[in-house]
Order: C-alpha cells, then sequence, then structure tokens
C-alpha cells in the first residue's frame, strides 16, 4: 500500500543554485513517513504510548533530478520490507507539475521499547504485527 505525501519546498531548503539541499531529504522522508504511519493508523505518539520505539537505522537516497524553491513535490510513500523487528520504507519523490522521479530513497527502521531493546511486535503487539504485515508492498 503506497501514500502519497505532497509539499512545498521553501527557500531555505535551497542552496546557492537554487536547487534542494541533499540533506532535507531526510526531513522531507519524515514527514511523509510520519504522515503514512498515521493515515494506516499507526502513528507514533499512538505507537510510543503502547511502548514501541521506532528508531532509524540507516538512510540511502539517490538523486535524478533537481528541485527548486516553489515546486510542489509528491512523495509516494511504502512498506517495502517487514520482518518483526525491522522494516523498510520507501520513498519516491515526484515533482508534481512535471511528472518527473526526482529522487528515490530508502529508510530503515527497527523496533525497540522505551529501554531502545529490540521488541519483536510479533510477540508483544500482535494487533501492530498484523496492521504491518498488511502494508508490506512487494
Amino acid at each position: 500500500m503506497s501514500r502519497i505525501f505532497e509539499r512545498k519546498i521553501n527557500y531555505y531548503e535551497t542552496d546557492k543554485m537554487g536547487v534542494v539541499h541533499h540533506s532535507n531529504y531526510i526531513r522531507f522522508f519524515e514527514e511523509a513517513r510520519c504522515q503514512f504511519l498515521e493515515d494506516v493508523g499507526l502513528p507514533y505518539d499512538k505507537l510510543e504510548a503502547e511502548g514501541i520505539m521506532s528508531p532509524v537505522l540507516g538512510f540511502s537516497c539517490k538523486y535524478k533530478q533537481h528541485v527548486t524553491f516553489g515546486d510542489m513535490i509528491e512523495i509516494h510513500t511504502s512498506i517495502t520490507k517487514f520482518g518483526g523487528v525491522k522494516y523498510t520504507v520507501s520513498y519516491e519523490v515526484y515533482n508534481k507539475k512535471t511528472g518527473e522521479l526526482c529522487v528515490t530513497g530508502e529508510s530503515e527502521h527497527c523496533f525497540t521499547d522505551l529501554d531502545l531493546k529490540p521488541l519483536n511486535i510479533k510477540k508483544h503487539h500482535n494487533d501492530v504485527y498484523e496492521k504491518f504485515m498488511s502494508l508490506v508492498e512487494n
């Protein structure tokens, strides 16, 4: 299941060349991931209230086309891997006006308890496990 998150590029997110600085994509992806989880009924605040944390383990990004100030982008977000303890979220950033694919990326996460110890949600939070299983895109 994929979700689309839209946002407009702000001036402060660009560099001297007028292009979105590469470091901002990590923030954009986090915004899209948080909205994705909220849309499917698993917002971070609800997970944390249940004792589930989800830190980032890694991040990758490939830049194909530049995005500039004022552009509207669509970030297509999906969960592509899930194993009960770890999951991977994939992102595709499109220029809404041109339809061009501009950036692709992934973030890898795990589940921990509030003390940041690994947590197998299938054992301890089966409802969350089942929800994540239903979201995985192959």
